[in-house]
């Protein structure tokens, strides 16, 4: 089924998020027939490039990104034939008015605008577009994270964005919830009737949500310098996912019900400030280590990183909900770079059975892995074949590659571009979800300055710093790790 005819303009069209994840979208979009046959896409940046040049560019980003059995040559030219390139300054105002009119005046198009750019541009590049008449009902604006820095920041921009798009044409990708996992999730929890009933602080114990990378900075160093590992994943990311465990079931699955629910948990999060500050949260920064068996060096010797850097590259947070359902269930956060594995799992611990009968049981769990393979488990308890009744956990394991082997797994990008061409917002951060993420996080930041809370060294390819053990370990709990699971 096509979408709505749409023009596709990429600001920060030669930049690594254009190139390495867009592009590569819009062409499964249109391989999978899935854009209306008068879809443009245009590239905007600085740089002086033909259309043939620009065209060659994406081509050979496009085939190192692509799956090498999608990519054909014939796809390739059909989907070029919708591929320009407009150099311009996002900067300066004359030259919205030159795009204005290579755009035309269809007012039948819908006209997403996507802000592939630094966030100190979103304004600018807004204003411009309303100046230029190119804001109309049709319009879309798409803002990749990070909105702001601060709550104070993160106001400014929506303020400032809300000045020039209703609230209903604002986009705010978050590319973790349109991963199939976390989709299945909701599928998980709103559409079986299994597990409602243990969904609660009676029945478990505590949650883990993780997010682990073996890569460094690369080159995004004057960038993460300046953010750090609670900007940069816990604000938004880390949240998204918590939110998505811990909210009611809403009325319907619509954008505004979704959101509503979310941000309901976003303002239920117990603050985290003073004291807590340091009982709460383990900051570090990684060191000299080895990776894969080479050498990496450590984070203030990464490109464009301060020798002096106070920058944190991981963060684990105990994060408690004060509602109902959840209250003293602790959620424990964590993400880091240069550690020991890549994954992105959340881990529900349940509670051990009342009593034990057999004496050797232990507590279920599920596990939600996102990333390097899309799978749920579910750990039981079964009896040992032989005499007695020893036991050991076994799995109900659903490998969703395998479940679903003759469907190719769409990318996340594939799947918010084409809601984003339909209308469709559900999969996105409100103005208010932005904000209450950034109400929660900026005290934690502001205490460790207070505090002089400098991050703990960590080896790279470490699972983290030491102190990341006791945050769990004082209430007999510990993290799950690959030979966990």
């Amino acid at each position: 089924m096509q979408s709505n005819c749409c023009d596709m303009l990429v600001f920060g069209g030669t930049g690594d998020l254009a190139l390495h994840k867009l592009l590569p979208a819009l062409y499964y979009l249109h391989r999978g027939g899935r854009l209306h046959r008068d879809t443009r896409i245009l590239a905007l940046a600085r740089s002086s490039h033909t259309r043939a040049a620009y065209q060659a560019l994406a081509e050979r980003h496009c085939r190192a990104q692509v799956a090498r059995a999608d990519f054909d040559d014939d796809t390739w030219k059909s989907f070029a034939e919708r591929l320009d390139y407009f150099a311009m300054d996002a900067s300066q105002s004359a030259d919205f008015g030159r795009l204005a009119k290579a755009l035309g005046n269809d007012r039948e198009r819908v006209r997403v605008y996507y802000l592939a750019t630094a966030p100190d541009l979103f304004e600018a590049i807004a204003s411009h577009l309303k100046v230029a008449g190119l804001a109309g009902a049709g319009a879309r604006i798409v803002l990749e994270k990070p909105i702001g820095h601060s709550l104070e920041s993160a106001q400014a921009i929506n303020a400032g964005i809300g000045a020039m798009f209703d609230e209903s044409q604002v986009f705010r990708i978050d590319h973790y919830l349109g991963k199939e996992t976390v989709q299945n999730l909701m599928a998980l929890r709103f559409a079986n009737a299994l597990f409602e009933p243990v969904w609660r602080a009676g029945h478990i114990d505590h949650v883990q949500i993780s997010v682990c990378e073996t890569l460094g900075v690369e080159n995004r160093g004057a960038y993460y310098d300046n953010a750090g590992a609670m900007r940069d994943m816990i604000q938004n990311h880390l949240l998204q996912l918590l939110c998505l465990v811990a909210m009611e079931a809403p009325v319907r699955f619509d954008a505004e019900s979704v959101r509503n629910e979310k941000v309901k948990i976003l303002e239920a999060l117990k603050p985290i400030t003073g004291q807590d500050v340091r009982d709460k949260t383990v900051r570090g920064q990684y060191t000299a280590g080895k990776i894969g068996g080479q050498e990496v060096p450590a984070y203030y010797f990464e490109k464009n990183v301060d020798n002096d850097s106070d920058t944190e590259t991981f963060v684990a947070v105990q994060a408690e909900i004060n509602n109902w359902r959840w209250a003293g269930v602790p959620f424990y956060l964590r993400t880091g770079k240069r550690l020991a594995r890549k994954t992105s799992e959340i881990l529900i611990q349940f509670k051990p059975v009342p009593h034990q009968l057999f004496g050797n049981g232990q507590a279920n769990q599920l596990l939600i892995r996102l990333q390097p393979e899309e799978r749920i488990s579910l750990q039981l308890m079964a009896k040992n074949p032989g005499k007695g009744m020893r036991l050991q956990p076994v799995e109900l394991d659903l490998n969703l590659a395998d479940a679903f082997n003759k469907q190719r797994r769409w990318d996340a990008y594939e799947r918010l571009l084409l809601d984003v061409i339909e209308g469709d917002s559900t999969l996105f951060m409100r103005r208010d979800e932005v904000e209450a993420a950034w109400q929660w996080v900026d005290p934690i930041i502001k205490g460790w300055q207070q505090h002089y809370q400098s991050p703990r060294p960590y080896a790279a390819g470490s699972n983290g710093p030491e102190q990341l053990q006791h945050l769990l370990e004082r209430h007999g709990r510990q993290w799950i790790e690959e030979s966990d699971s």
